[in-house]
């Protein structure tokens, strides 16, 4: 029944509400990029990771991460002594959650050619990228892609379709599925790396659910993209063999692009190493580019 005398107290109640979500929503903006807090764009959410510290009037350059199967952009920010080697040099680290699969619970990535996209991934990547550079003041034009499993899947295949989206990719323990790619849509910038007794994603790859998909051969992988980067050579230019890391280079290609192949003794994890080398080799090409 309406009642006159609660009218007031309704009308007031509701300005109240409309103002405490309206005051939520800025503060939820407001601490986007607290660790248990994500930052939302249009397609999904990242969270990120800032430098320390930060010289005046540079840009720290993004890191975006693309986490494993079942993973998230929260989880990723639990491995720490690897985000804070690169926070430590001066990036900021970027992590997007991948999407759930319909009737999953596990964040994984739509990149497989024989299923329906789920998202356009590159759009929502990009868009991360983008996202983090305009909120926290970071270089959009300075961007390293790199995942680790399927999600280094993920970096392979946006390297392949979309090879200037990102200045370089660094994709680990992971490649292209079968049917492997015809080709590439050009020259790109990329080190690939992979353990030698990797089994959940082997160097020849493995068949998954009876043989219904099956993982990519790495190289054969390789061959595709010496031919999007018009190598000459199918074998290598140069080979480091010193370190943690067995090295392969293709250095007689397209001018402007970039080849690696970096292969390490452990397994289907993260070698100790790895984020300093692929930072190395970014701001080798960084250099060369400026």
């Amino acid at each position: 029944m309406d009642n006159p005398l609660v009218r007031p107290f309704m009308r007031t109640a509701i300005f109240t509400t409309a103002v405490l979500m309206q005051s939520s929503s800025a503060y939820a903006d407001q601490i986007c990029g607290e660790p248990n807090v994500p930052c939302k764009t249009d397609f999904g959410e990242y969270h990120i990771k800032l430098p320390d510290k930060r010289e005046d009037g540079i840009k720290p350059p993004i890191v975006v991460f693309l986490h494993g199967y079942g993973g998230s952009g929260k989880t990723a920010l639990k491995n720490k002594g690897f985000i804070r080697a690169i926070t430590d040099r001066g990036y900021a680290f970027v992590a997007p959650t991948g999407l759930q699969r319909p009737g999953g619970r596990r964040g994984s990535w739509s990149f497989h050619p024989n299923f329906p996209k789920q998202r356009d991934e590159h759009a929502f990547i990009r868009g991360v990228a983008d996202d983090a550079a305009r909120r926290f003041g970071l270089d959009a034009s300075q961007v390293l892609l790199t995942g680790f499993s399927v999600g280094g899947s993920m970096v392979s295949y946006l390297a392949c379709q979309h090879p200037n989206a990102f200045t370089a990719y660094a994709p680990l323990a992971g490649g292209f599925w079968r049917p492997h790619p015809a080709g590439c849509n050009g020259p790109v910038r990329l080190l690939h790396t992979h353990g030698w007794r990797d089994t959940t994603v082997p160097l020849e790859g493995r068949r998954l659910r009876g043989g219904a998909i099956k993982q990519g051969d790495v190289f054969h992988t390789l061959n595709i993209w010496r031919q999007a980067n018009g190598c000459i050579e199918m074998r290598a230019d140069k080979f480091v063999t010193k370190g943690p890391f067995w090295r392969r280079k293709w250095e007689r290609c397209t001018p402007g692009s970039a080849l690696e192949f970096a292969l390490h003794t452990g397994g289907h994890g993260f070698p100790r190493g790895w984020s300093t080398m692929i930072l190395d080799w970014f701001e080798g090409l960084t250099t060369k580019r400026s």
